[in-house]
């Protein structure tokens, strides 16, 4: 175990000293108002030297994991390298100094910008309009399910109250259902990990207003059934909503609206290449085929001609399931998006999908015969992975995982998806070298292989980081966050 651990802040405090220097004041002090109000009590505030601080976060902050200090392979939330031009973009004072109250005449640049974003989403998505107001892919998933509700609630059809969602959904899903007022309707996916035909026809109802299916899957298994699926929904009445948290395996190769999506949402803090880690921020854009535009939260962004010049403007809709943030999104977030596409373009955009799935089936090959495979065969992005094996030696899911840290690299998604006992979901994403995702392998081999020879080493990991073994149930029962002398 690495035995040097930093001491917070309050115990690097020394009485009287300070981080600045300021001149005595010749202003007479006034008499305080309202003391009533003042604290009887001292304040128990750190006192140091700027350099000190300085120090101090600096060390705390190395020991954090992140992209650029190592491999990330996070399954499903696509934690792929984020390129510094994007940063440079977004920190350009005509975009980083912008008041979201300034007049359009003032903001042409950056409504060009969220215009031209939302057209390449469209593009990519095969979708014909987009808002990128939703700052979250559960809030995306929110508006996609308000729209569904404001399309049958315009054809006075308010009984259907149901969508379908599969077993291997990310939770966010059903808890998006309720919030929208819907009632979840679960199916067990099939054999293969992908969803069950009829068990997908039994779930169908007059009461269906659609289905959030998330492709690829969490299983990292493209649904090769996707064609019979939308028309089925739709035969029923439904619509069909894509959750895009594993887009980065189509861009370039296949059009979710061509499948027969009517509404699509885009992560663009995962596929896009914006900084997310540590929850924030997001974007959540949602796409939609024309028939469902009148519902888009107000407002959107629209071209038109003014004197021979193309002129960008605010427009609403009566129809509008209406504002779904503050402002007109995280803007911020949107530059980098922006950015990430221009600089690769659609060419660049396909060898994104095309290496992140390449990564995930090496690396897949490299380490399937040390686990169990609960789904054989190729994947797309990502793969699940089964600790049952281990756990014959006593060694779970959550041990490997910890030991992993030892290698310097993050864990993989653990647990999750649910239907898959002891999982690990690994998405090594595109922006990774064969040499990273090797050293990655040879951690998982070694691993596998020390689970069989010195189960307790694994059992007792991680070793090298400042802090080991926490009581996870105590945390979470008597979380006390507060610095206590």
């Amino acid at each position: 175990m690495n035995t040097i651990v930093e001491p917070t802040i309050f115990e690097l405090s020394s009485p009287g000293r300070t981080g600045v220097s300021l001149p005595k004041t010749d202003v007479p002090e006034p008499e305080r108002l309202h003391s009533q109000f003042e604290r009887k009590s001292e304040l128990d505030w750190p006192e140091a030297a700027e350099i000190d601080v300085m120090r101090h976060f600096v060390r705390i902050s190395v020991l954090n994991h992140h992209i650029e200090k190592g491999i990330y392979p996070l399954g499903s939330c696509t934690m792929k390298y984020n390129p510094k031009v994007n940063e440079q973009a977004a920190r350009l004072p005509g975009f980083a100094e912008i008041h979201p109250e300034a007049s359009e005449e003032d903001v042409q640049g950056a409504l060009k910008l969220m215009h031209e974003l939302a057209s390449f989403l469209a593009e990519i998505g095969g979708v014909d309009v987009v808002t990128l107001q939703p700052s979250a892919g559960a809030q995306g998933e929110l508006v996609g399910l308000l729209l569904m509700r404001a399309h049958h609630g315009g054809r006075k059809n308010r009984k259907r109250n149901q969508i379908i969602i599969p077993d291997s959904a990310h939770g966010t899903n059903p808890a998006s259902v309720t919030t929208a007022g819907f009632e979840t309707v679960q199916i067990a996916s099939g054999a293969d990990g992908r969803v069950s035909l009829e068990k997908l026809k039994e779930a169908l109802s007059e009461r269906t207003a659609g289905m959030m299916l998330t492709n690829p899957n969490t299983l990292g298994l493209f649904e090769k059934n996707i064609l019979d699926i939308c028309r089925l929904v739709h035969e029923a009445g439904g619509l069909m909503y894509m959750d895009g948290a594993n887009l980065n395996a189509l861009m370039g190769i296949v059009k979710p609206g061509d499948l027969g999506f009517d509404i699509v949402h885009f992560n663009l803090h995962k596929t896009f290449s914006t900084p997310h880690g540590g929850g924030g921020p997001g974007a959540g854009a949602v796409g939609v085929k024309a028939f469902l535009e009148p519902y888009l939260p107000n407002p959107r962004v629209e071209k038109i001609d003014k004197k021979g010049k193309d002129w960008y403007r605010f427009t609403e809709s009566k129809k509008s399931i209406g504002k779904v943030h503050s402002a007109f999104g995280n803007f911020g977030v949107l530059v980098r998006a922006y950015t990430y596409i221009r600089t690769l373009g659609a060419e660049g955009l396909s060898e994104v999908s095309e290496n992140a799935i390449l990564n995930a089936n090496y690396l897949f090959a490299r380490i399937k015969d040390y686990y169990d495979v609960p789904y054989p065969g190729f994947c797309q992005h990502e793969f699940v992975l089964s600790g049952n094996r281990q756990k014959a030696k006593g060694v779970r899911t959550m041990d490997i995982a910890k030991r992993l840290l030892d290698f310097g690299v993050h864990a993989p998604t653990a647990y999750f998806p649910l239907i898959v006992p002891e999982a690990l979901m690994i998405e090594p994403t595109e922006t990774e070298s064969r040499e990273s995702v090797d050293y990655l392998a040879e951690a998982f081999i070694q691993i596998a292989k020390e689970a069989e020879t010195d189960p307790e080493k694994v059992k007792k990991a991680p070793h090298t980081t400042p802090v080991g073994r926490l009581d996870e149930v105590k945390a979470a029962r008597d979380l006390d966050i507060a610095y206590h002398k």
